[in-house]
């Protein structure tokens, strides 16, 4: 293992989001607040509670599951494809690191991104509503966890994509409605019997389920499940991501 070059090139992707964290990271604490003041104080007064928590406790796990996996993803795709549309990569393909060196560098860098965020969104909770954690190791480890298997599956969109356009197309139209449809505002017992059931086909709905049962105590599903769902994709996107950097596809333009 070269230590040196996956330090270098990890404290490269860490310290490009940090430095611009008027893009990265305000953004998503700012997003957080508004949806607990639009949809947490004021559908609070027609949706008292759900599973016995009040409504605006209710959705700030799925909040912090959205910021978590949506900057995750993020960073690693759209620098994955900055260096493919710019013609860097061939510089770094050229460098003393295998395609594990590389991939780890660029996944621990949009990991730390997610992480941060995502543990931010917890502590505005905390300090805004008095949100009650009950697991705060376990919360931060189901985070860690999630953001580790998005920063993967973001590295494999930024190789398969060949345009800023496709990358917005695999993420508006995958990411996103999947994240909106997982139980962020909504517990799944309160959708149709079929809707349930294709709920649990959605892999975010087990994130956003896991986070819950760790902060709140309370889930729709057995959290188990969730946990070795996170685990499972974590696995299943890293050595996916790893695989397709190794065989060079979809690398170069």
């Amino acid at each position: 293992m070269n230590w040196i070059g996956l330090w270098t090139l990890t404290s490269r992707e860490v310290g490009r989001f940090f430095s611009v964290y008027r893009q990265t990271i305000l953004p998503g604490l700012i997003s957080s607040a508004l949806y607990i003041l639009i949809f947490g104080f004021t559908l609070q007064q027609r949706i008292a509670e759900i599973n016995g928590v009040p409504y605006t406790l209710f959705i700030l796990p799925g909040l912090i599951m959205m910021n978590t996996l949506t900057n995750a993803s993020s960073n690693t795709a759209s620098s994955m494809l900055q260096m493919k549309l710019l013609q860097q990569l061939p510089d770094i393909l050229t460098a003393p690191l295998s395609s594990l060196e590389i991939s780890l560098a660029y996944i621990i860098g949009g990991t730390v991104r997610g992480f941060v965020n995502g543990t931010l969104v917890l502590l505005l909770g905390v300090l805004l509503i008095g949100l009650p954690v009950s697991s705060p190791i376990f919360s931060l480890g189901y985070i860690f966890i999630v953001a580790w298997t998005f920063s993967s599956m973001g590295l494999l969109l930024g190789q398969l994509a060949d345009s800023w356009d496709q990358l917005a197309m695999m993420q508006n139209f995958f990411l996103t409605p999947l994240s909106f449809l997982g139980g962020i505002f909504y517990s799944i017992k309160m959708l149709p019997e079929w809707a349930q059931v294709l709920s649990f086909f959605n892999p975010i709905y087990y994130m956003i389920n896991g986070i819950r049962f760790t902060i709140l105590g309370i889930s729709d599903s057995p959290p188990i499940i969730s946990f070795w769902m996170a685990l499972t994709m974590a696995l299943i996107f890293f050595f996916s991501a790893v695989a397709l950097m190794k065989s060079g596809r979809k690398i170069k333009l």
